[in-house]
């Protein structure tokens, strides 16, 4: 992994960027299921009181940038411990 230190940051974002894309549509065509697993996943947090769900175009962007910026640098973080590691067996 360690001649490979940005194949595994690389991959984890544009996977991220490909769910996150997958979850606007799924939301999209199913607006109601969707409240009820994101409430599950929040841990029952009501978001029903919600109401709706209001995706803007600019929210939108700063969600798809910034998560896959995130996923981005976790996937560099975890090559630098893992090479870390690896070096000191």
């Amino acid at each position: 992994m360690k001649n490979q230190s940005y194949v595994l940051p690389n991959t984890l974002a544009v996977t991220t960027l490909i769910v996150y894309v997958l979850c606007l549509l799924l939301v999209g065509l199913f607006p109601d299921i969707s409240f009820t697993i994101a409430q599950s996943w929040l841990h029952g947090i009501a978001l029903s009181k919600l109401d709706t769900w209001s995706l803007t175009m600019s929210s939108f962007i700063l969600g798809i940038v910034s998560s896959t910026i995130t996923a981005w640098v976790i996937g560099f973080i975890f090559v630098q411990v893992h090479n870390y590691f690896t070096k000191r067996k």
